[in-house]
């Protein structure tokens, strides 16, 4: 089914491409820009079981898609950027900037010199518990103890659960089944959840979300970068709308405060973890302009308009699916041709 889905979906971008509704989308509705969304940029893996490979690009599929923007004639904006033309008339030029959540140490070692050649601005969104040491990257456990395991069972919902998993289909279907139940859980059920899975089978959960993660050198070296903008991904990213508003507001708090106690700078950008329309509320747009962000992204597909008719504390970002090698339809989802118009958001500050 979901492989039907993304057929659906090529064809439907494919044909705004050559029909050029794309093109002439993006002249006359388009928008002031887009925030694209990466998440982990590294080379390409081996093995049939890669559950997570709709978040990952390679640096080589990164360089294309910095050519193609500089091609398309797109200013490439940091973050700040992206507020102040959100809230201006439109200019002679759209803008696209691009944002990588996770921090992961992945992008040292093979996204950084790519955007560090090409010199243009991006946003990095830290969720602080993990260059601590102490961040628990529940989908790498999850991704390492099903890629290992034949026969895997599990504690859920206080039932004792038994799977068998032969194939690589089978255990994606497998992986996509616990994932959604455990982004269902508040934090410290999903930890223990997630915890009890990896001990069973003898996985370091601790040492491997470390070893994936930046650490505060890391972090320092993409600090001093004058184009680099560091945002908060809150502390643990847990999911926002699982938790009470007085832990949410935490969070947003804390994840803010631990980065600039870091970086000796104002954090004025957030992503809400996730980021889709089940994992934040309108309360978390409120209460990140409470905390003093600027802006915070989402993961709801879309463009930012101008004159304000976005709001700045749920702007929408388009999440690159790492499945995908076409940069037509990169150029398609960049015009806004694929995205309801955007709607003002009634009573929303901007």
């Amino acid at each position: 089914m979901e492989s039907d889905n993304r057929w659906l979906e090529r064809l439907r971008l494919e044909a705004a491409w050559f029909t050029g509704r794309a093109r002439l989308h993006g002249r006359r509705v388009g928008g002031a820009g887009a925030i694209l969304r990466f998440q982990r940029v590294r080379p390409q893996q081996g093995g049939r079981f890669k559950p997570l490979i709709a978040g990952e690009i390679t640096p080589t599929f990164l360089d294309r898609t910095l050519r193609a923007l500089k091609r398309w004639k797109f200013d490439i904006v940091g973050m700040d950027e992206v507020c102040r033309r959100a809230v201006t008339l439109p200019e002679r030029r759209r803008f696209v900037a691009l944002t990588f959540d996770g921090a992961t140490k992945d992008f040292v070692d093979f996204a950084y010199p790519v955007l560090l050649r090409h010199g243009v601005p991006f946003t990095v969104y830290v969720p602080t518990a993990f260059p601590d040491g102490v961040g628990e990257a529940w989908w790498l456990g999850l991704e390492k103890v099903i890629a290992s395991e034949s026969r895997i069972s599990l504690m859920m919902d206080d039932k004792e659960q038994r799977f068998v998993v032969n194939d690589a289909a089978e255990k994606q279907q497998l992986f996509d089944l616990i994932e959604i139940w455990l982004r269902k859980l508040p934090p410290q059920a999903l930890s223990a959840a997630i915890n009890d899975l990896c001990r069973r089978y003898r996985v370091d959960l601790a040492s491997l979300s470390r070893e994936a993660s930046m650490n505060w050198h890391d972090l320092a070296k993409l600090a001093a970068d004058p184009l680099v903008t560091i945002g908060s991904a809150t502390v643990n990213y847990t999911i926002l709308a699982n938790m009470k508003d007085g832990t949410a507001s935490r969070e947003m708090a804390m994840g803010k405060a631990v980065a600039e106690s870091a970086f000796h700078r104002e954090i004025r950008h957030l992503a809400y973890p996730f980021g889709d329309r089940d994992s934040f509320r309108r309360a978390h747009v409120v209460m990140a302009e409470e905390a003093g962000f600027a802006s915070a992204v989402s993961t709801i597909p879309g463009i930012v308009d101008v004159e304000g008719r976005t709001n700045l504390r749920a702007l929408p970002r388009i999440s690159w699916d790492g499945r995908r090698r076409s940069l037509r339809m990169m150029r398609v989802l960049l015009s806004g041709a694929a995205f309801a118009p955007v709607k003002p958001t009634p009573g929303a500050p901007s």
